[in-house]
């Protein structure tokens, strides 16, 4: 009897064991920068490349125009926090997490070598407190006034941006959400915009790359 107990004692503790293996942490990217600064692009780029990877998009979670406030120069704030639904995209992004462990523990112990990789692209993510501690990586694209202005122009917006919309609106509003980005406890690695798309890839992908290797190593002595 006491045999038997400690038989089925041994083998709970390895089940355990087994499990910790194939629970795994995600990995949690974020790309955020100027509008117009190539954020979406680089977003799909890494996805077509990295392994067990998906994307969100800040933008898919705008309000409707309806709810968006105007400011006393009639100009629509689209660029502050106020313009998403926040809630809803963390309601998103905890949906992913839960769906990616449960994969891990329904696949083979090969395929759960691959940590599940989650990109969040948007204009304001490292602004928003609830996502402070999600973060594995964290990016955020730069490139200069006039280059952003002559991008923002050759783009068809939904509504159309109003005659001085850029300066009365979209570019103040960036210098502000950039200055808050100052006191952020993170690592943010800043990236030239103005750089080739296929520049811009290599470098985030070499980087991600030798994080993850990183990730592993650690889940593998845990």
């Amino acid at each position: 009897m006491h045999l038997n107990f400690f038989f089925f004692l041994l083998l709970g503790n390895i089940r355990k064991l087994w499990f910790s293996k194939l629970i795994m942490k995600t990995f949690i990217v974020g790309i955020s920068g100027v509008t117009n600064g190539g954020k979406t692009t680089l977003a799909k780029n890494l996805q077509k490349h990295l392994p067990n990877c998906s994307v969100i998009s800040q933008d898919d979670f705008f309000k409707p125009e309806s709810e968006i406030e105007t400011d006393k120069n009639g100009f629509l704030q689209y660029d502050v926090l106020e313009a998403l639904n926040m809630e809803k995209m963390m309601s998103t992004i905890s949906c992913w997490m839960e769906s990616a462990r449960r994969s891990v523990v329904s696949t083979d112990r090969e395929s759960a070598e691959e940590i599940p990789i989650l990109i969040i692209e948007g204009f304001l993510l490292f602004n928003y407190k609830p996502l402070d501690t999600i973060w594995n990586r964290s990016y955020f694209l730069t490139i200069p006034y006039e280059e952003c202005k002559r991008r923002r122009s050759t783009r068809v917006y939904e509504p159309p941006d109003s005659p001085g919309y850029f300066d009365g609106h979209v570019w103040p509003m960036y210098l502000k959400h950039r200055q808050e980005m100052q006191d952020i406890p993170w690592e943010v690695v800043y990236l030239d915009g103005t750089k080739s798309e296929e520049d811009l890839f290599l470098q985030v992908y070499e980087d991600l790359i030798q994080e993850l290797a990183k990730q592993k190593c650690l889940q593998l002595t845990a």
